[in-house]
């Protein structure tokens, strides 16, 4: 049986971050992950999964040394971002407010993902493709088995497996959670405008429609709504889905030809621990958070530093300390809780058509606009 100080499974943007970090470290890491990511190839499409990083999560793919192959590679920086109702104004954050050269950036998430990789050193392990069909705890070590590669002992394990975790399944940890009545089609379009420096979106009663500028004459453009509606626009075809989406959306997205789209269902749920013996959570293994305002991997990346800071600074025989992994837990699910809550409550407050709260909520997108200091606070904590 080959042995490891951590074993990380999901190689995805966070599960890949945390074994690069590890392994970094000095801590003999083996990754298992299920499909192998293709190398870079500069020609490749644009993947219709995009997010939007901000600058906590850059700094963080800086020490990883993946952001400057991702300045080589594709991204696009928005340097103001703005939320409104109808054709009002709304409210607007720009980065010249906080003397900040830019908010953030829209990547692909598959780019991510081959930045990190490419960066992996020769002594972190990888065990890809793999399929995981078991997982054990010992007293001195927790266990894997595979089909592929027989079995692995580690003194950690780290489930970065995603929403739908089989370690976590595997581990008895439960979850509370709930699916959303909206589903989300995301659209990849040509635009007539050129690359922009700004992510909008507006608010519906069937649901937020948000654009997230790419490279070039591209966009990626959100559309959330009741699930036969979402599934309706999905079958048609990209003529018809342009012409959709052109009386949709404002006019300010200007002339747009829908060129790609995809669609999925939105659903909340967050693990009932973060922890169990020797088996760790991290990302949308712990937590899987409404879309609205793209906040999914910035949480995750923020859940793989301080875990890999807690984990470097562990004395040998220590990385699944029972205090050191209530520590990680105690911090990121105040702070993941926070934003979750946040993000369903402008999901409520949105999606309710009641003259009242219609009133509440243009009222508070005015008053809020000309908030100077709380509207940089708010701001800075959803940039930084």
């Amino acid at each position: 049986m080959q042995k490891f100080d951590v074993i990380v499974v999901g190689g995805g943007m966070v599960g890949a971050s945390v074994a690069l970090k590890l392994a970094q470290g000095g801590l003999k890491v083996a990754l298992v992950e299920r499909q192998t990511p293709k190398v870079y190839d500069a020609a490749q499409p644009l993947d219709l999964r995009v997010s939007a990083i901000n600058q906590r999560s850059e700094a963080w793919l800086t020490t990883l040394g993946a952001w400057s192959l991702l300045q080589q590679w594709r991204l696009c920086p928005y340097r103001r971002l703005q939320a409104f109702e109808g054709e009002r104004p709304g409210l607007t954050f720009t980065a010249d407010e906080l003397r900040l050269s830019h908010l953030g950036h829209i990547i692909e998430n598959t780019l991510i993902q081959q930045a990190l990789w490419q960066q992996f050193p020769q002594e972190l392990t990888l065990f890809s493709p793999a399929t995981v069909t078991g997982f054990t705890q010992h007293p001195d070590d927790a266990q894997l088995s595979t089909t592929e590669f027989g079995n692995l002992s580690a003194e950690l394990v780290i489930a970065a497996d995603g929403g739908q975790s089989q370690l976590r399944q595997l581990s008895g940890i439960g979850s509370t959670g709930w699916m959303y009545q909206q589903a989300c089609l995301v659209l990849e379009v040509d635009t007539e405008l050129p690359q922009q420096d700004i992510t909008w979106q507006q608010f519906h009663p069937t649901g937020p429609r948000a654009m997230l500028p790419l490279p070039g004459h591209k966009a990626s453009l959100v559309w959330y709504d009741a699930h036969q509606k979402v599934q309706q626009l999905a079958a048609l075809s990209l003529a018809e889905l342009t012409v959709q989406v052109q009386t949709a959306f404002p006019a300010k997205l200007g002339a747009v030809q829908v060129t790609r789209c995809a669609w999925f269902g939105l659903a909340r749920s967050h693990a009932n621990t973060y922890a169990k013996g020797r088996l760790v959570l991290v990302g949308d293994a712990a937590h899987s958070i409404n879309p609205l305002a793209g906040q999914g991997v910035n949480l995750g990346f923020a859940d793989a530093s301080l875990l890999c800071e807690l984990l470097l600074g562990a004395d040998t025989g220590q990385l699944a300390s029972e205090a050191l992994l209530a520590r990680y837990e105690r911090e990121r699910r105040r702070a993941n809780g926070l934003m979750m809550s946040a993000m369903d409550g402008f999901y409520q407050l949105f999606s309710n058509e009641l003259p009242p709260l219609k009133l509440a909520r243009q009222l508070g997108l005015t008053l809020a606009e000309r908030a100077g200091p709380l509207k940089r606070l708010v701001s800075r904590y959803a940039v930084l």
